[in-house]
Parts: structure tokens; sequence; C-alpha cells
């Protein structure tokens, strides 16, 4: 990783530790983004605002950070749309198992000192390293 690129992953990390802390310290809620967003569908009541507002500075931000730095991510052409099709919905399958998402475990759960975040953080990662080999290796798909 290039001196840029640890730069705007610093940053990008302060942001959302200091996002996820702020919630916290001034509304009491987690943010775990799988969370927030589906009750942006299946809103309670006066819930919805502060969802949208969170869920609009996270597109905002990052429409700021590549406008700013000029090296947004480079989409993956060459990646089969079933494939994604199938991963984002056994992404959203597991973050339901797992009662909540990356956010909610590895960012809050893990500064809560949680350890049933902790286990979902393990589970995550490795689930992820195991996704990436077979995809790679097994479906022969690079990056």
């Amino acid at each position: 990783m290039d001196l840029a690129g640890m730069g705007s992953a610093l940053i990008g990390g302060a942001s959302i530790g200091s996002a996820a802390a702020l919630l916290l310290l001034f509304d009491g809620r987690i943010a775990g983004v799988s969370g927030i967003a589906e009750k942006v569908f299946f809103p309670r009541k006066n819930d919805w605002l502060w969802r949208m507002l969170f869920l609009s500075g996270l597109i905002l931000g990052a429409k700021i950070a590549f406008t700013l730095f000029s090296h947004a991510p480079i989409a993956r052409e060459h990646f089969p749309t079933w494939l994604l099709a199938v991963a984002g919905l056994l992404v959203g399958y597991g973050t339901s198992l797992g009662g909540g998402c990356t956010s909610g475990h590895g960012v809050c759960g893990l500064g809560r000192l949680s350890f049933r975040s902790l286990v979902a953080t393990l589970i995550f990662l490795s689930i992820g390293i195991v996704t990436t080999i077979v995809v790679r290796h097994v479906f022969g798909v690079a990056s």
C-alpha cells in the first residue's frame, strides 16, 4: 500500500470510529450499518430520519473523498454478476444470522469489549478468507 493509500485508510478508519463513538455517546445507539439500513425500510415510530441522515452521510463522505483524492476503487468489470448477486444475498443472510454486520460487531462491539462481537468478527474474517480462496482458486476469478 502506498503512502497516500495509508493516509486515506487512516482518515477513513478514524472517521468510522468517531462516527460510531459519537452515535453511541449522543444517542446511545450502535452504528451497525446493516441494522441501520434495515430499519430505514421497516422503521419504528420517529426512527427514520436519523437513519437516513447516517446513511446519507456515508454516501456523501465517500463522494467527497473520491472528489478530493481522485482514487476511487477500481470496478471489477470482469467479475461475474451472478457471483456478486450471490455474495450480496449471503452477506445479507449472514448479517441477519449473526445479529449484526462488520461495523456493528467489528467496530462497535470490539470497542465495547463484547465477547459475542469478537466471535462474530473472527467468523467474518475466517469466512472472508475462505471465500476469497474459493473464488480465486476454485472459480478462477481474479480481482
